[in-house]
């Protein structure tokens, strides 16, 4: 399982990257389409929507199961990836390039509230027993 350390994560297992331009890229964790399993459907959130913190605003279905996916940080979708929408299987093979949407953040000192990777490898341990 990969947990590249240039990115932030949450406890729904999604994960943040902060852009150049101070956007974010969100996609889900390589541990969620592990548990999720095939992908077969992505709904993504409309593009100038609003989002809270922990907010749902994406589902993630596989042939296992459909799950939410939660807004890391309060802001404004800015874009979506399309691409997902035609396959969706791309998250399972790269989860961590396969992303759902990006974000204009509302305040980037929330990123400061996510998990680093060693804390979100320690919140998988936790998880596992």
């Amino acid at each position: 399982m990969s947990i590249p350390t240039h990115l932030k994560y949450t406890k729904s297992h999604e994960w943040v990257r902060l852009e150049d331009d101070g956007t974010v890229t969100i996609g889900v964790t390589d541990h969620a389409q592990e548990l999720l399993g095939d992908m077969v459907f992505v709904e993504l959130p409309q593009v100038g929507r609003k989002l809270k913190q922990k907010e749902e605003c994406a589902v993630a279905e596989s042939v296992k199961a459909a799950a939410d996916v939660y807004s890391p940080l309060a802001g404004e979708v800015i874009a979506v990836n399309s691409d997902l929408e035609s396959a969706p299987e791309k998250i399972n093979q790269d989860a961590h390039s396969a992303w759902l949407f990006k974000l204009k953040p509302a305040n980037l000192s929330d990123l400061d509230s996510l998990l680093d990777a060693a804390s979100y490898e320690e919140l998988l341990e936790k998880e596992e027993h």
